[in-house]
């Protein structure tokens, strides 16, 4: 009944609130507050209770996120280009797991292991409600949006060897003697071979798309079809070979778009009685160079888009709907502060300070680590691999805290913020 009448709502008002100076995620949040134990108490959703439901659902809710993000990715890979976003999706991620670690172990008086794991929980930034401040469509080549979309579809698959590490301190997973195993095996093999099997995926549905399908074609049902399978085989076959699913996810999108785009410039086009455009627009169906009706990326990435907000909508409600008023302690407050003005601008210029890039660009990046839905699900993968009970329900009340609030304070910046940047593109000062 809540996800239904919300939906009818945001459906009838969508025109009024796009131009609110608050993001969609907020008043999802609201409405949860409301209903849910701080309010009206007509609603109560506890994670610890339903952690296996809500790993689940986060697990498929990121897993399409990161699809659309690697989907939406302009530019070819290369190292100069994708540069900072894996420097920001590893050392700065990294530099924030240890500021967090120490935070907590020292401030809040918790074990080492319980501050790693909950460093590793936060510091991924989201893909899912950061969708304001990502690339908005695959011809896109904003600097600022590519390098948060970039960052949020491959930290989401690096932060898993800080997870394990963590559980590991805990005395929750085997770390091998010295800490070998956990390097040679969660962090090297985990890593390369879940890049690895998304990359060969993609390429290989690029390819044989492109041979079985030729134009005219028109049956976007199918290609949400594709899409949809390429995410579930890529996530079990990595599953399966211990690798990082959302690491091979995301590089399987990226890898399937910039294929197909590879192709199309290839082979030439085929006259099937309509008039291709020859660059990419900035609407929701940008067409190809190929005609679009024969590319996997652009026919499913609409529908993925579509599942994004639909997933936005529940689980954000879902965390509305777990909070108390006692919820809101000094501690996970301090965490949440901490976190977004100490140790994510530091980990920032700690790795970027000279990088090629506008001071501008570099605060907003700073600024803009939107902690989400990928937090959520770290933390239920950690309680469903035996977190003990006193220690889960701690870590459950600051990660909702800190998610909280980076919905209420990044969502009501962004707008504001990225007005104030693209007038400074528009009308630069002499």
């Amino acid at each position: 009944m809540l996800i239904g009448g919300l939906l009818l709502v945001m459906g009838l008002t969508s025109s009024l609130l796009r131009r609110a100076p608050v993001t969609s995620a907020i008043i999802y949040l609201a409405v949860g507050v409301a209903v849910g134990p701080t309010a009206l108490n007509l609603f109560h959703f506890n994670p610890l209770k339903e952690s296996a439901l809500l790993e689940v659902m986060t697990e498929v809710a990121v897993l399409i996120s990161l699809f659309s993000a690697g989907i939406k990715m302009p530019v070819p890979f290369n190292l100069a280009r994708w540069r900072a976003p894996i420097l920001l999706a590893t050392l700065s991620m990294g530099i924030t797991v240890g500021l967090v670690a120490v935070f907590v172990h020292f401030a809040l008086g918790l074990p080492l292991g319980a501050g790693v794991l909950l460093g590793a929980i936060l510091a991924p930034t989201d893909p899912v409600l950061a969708t304001d401040v990502q690339v908005r469509h695959p011809g896109d080549r904003d600097q600022l949006r590519f390098n948060l979309t970039c960052e949020a579809g491959m930290n989401d698959g690096s932060a898993f060897p800080f997870v394990v590490l963590g559980l590991g301190l805990l005395g929750l997973h085997d770390l091998g003697d010295f800490g070998l195993r956990w390097v040679l095996v969660d962090v090297l093999w985990a890593t390369v071979a879940g890049i690895g099997i998304g990359v060969a995926a993609g390429v290989a549905l690029a390819r044989l798309s492109g041979k079985l399908r030729r134009a005219p074609y028109r049956h976007e049902l199918m290609d949400d079809f594709l899409g949809l399978g390429l995410i579930g085989a890529v996530y079990g076959v990595a599953t399966l070979a211990h690798a990082w699913g959302f690491l091979a996810v995301f590089f399987a999108a990226v890898a399937l778009r910039q294929t197909e785009l590879k192709r199309s410039h290839a082979e030439p086009p085929q006259d099937d009685g309509a008039q291709a455009p020859a660059a990419e627009t900035t609407s929701s169906h940008p067409p190809a160079e190929k005609p679009a009706g024969t590319m996997v990326s652009i026919g499913s990435l609409v529908f993925k888009e579509h599942l994004e907000r639909l997933s936005e909508l529940a689980l954000v409600l879902l965390v509305g709907g777990a909070l108390f008023v006692d919820s809101w302690s000094w501690e996970a407050v301090a965490m949440a502060l901490f976190l977004f003005v100490v140790a994510r601008p530091i980990s920032v210029l700690a790795v970027l300070w000279r990088a090629d890039m506008p001071l501008r660009t570099l605060g907003m990046i700073g600024w803009f680590g939107v902690r989400g839905i990928g937090s959520l699900y770290y933390l239920m993968y950690a309680i469903q691999h035996g977190l003990p009970e006193p220690l889960a329900l701690q870590l459950i009340q600051m990660t909702l805290i800190v998610v909280t609030l980076s919905i209420l304070v990044h969502g009501i910046s962004v707008k504001p913020l990225m007005a104030a940047v693209w007038r400074q593109k528009t009308h630069p000062r002499p």
